[in-house]
């Protein structure tokens, strides 16, 4: 499987949860709530909660489980959009293994 048909798949999950009532998209909604999960994976991060554990009701919790949020809600959007996420990010690798080496001079 690749991202793409795994957007489908996570989009198609969500639509079944209810979370796409009516036609419309509101793409700076979806923007922000994956800002949100990259928040609380800085904040896992802050904490030291670097591994993942499971609360009392089985929820899984920790940095790695944000970051999985984070990729979910990427992938949802572009379910979403109709987004060929595959083949962005193969265009984007693609492109970034012919830049210089630490290009733009940036320290991260």
């Amino acid at each position: 499987m690749n991202l793409t048909e795994l957007s489908v798949m996570v989009h198609t999950l969500a639509i079944e949860k209810g979370w796409y009532e009516g036609d419309s998209i509101n793409i700076p909604e979806k923007l922000a709530l994956i800002h949100a999960e990259v928040s609380e994976a800085l904040e896992c991060y802050r904490d030291d909660q670097m591994e993942t554990w499971s609360t009392a009701s089985e929820k899984p919790e920790g940095f790695p489980i944000e970051i999985a949020d984070i990729v979910i809600r990427v992938l949802d959007l572009c379910g979403a959009l109709g987004i060929d996420i595959q083949g962005a990010v193969d265009q984007k690798h693609a492109y970034n293994a012919t830049r210089p080496h630490r290009h733009g001079n940036k320290k991260c």
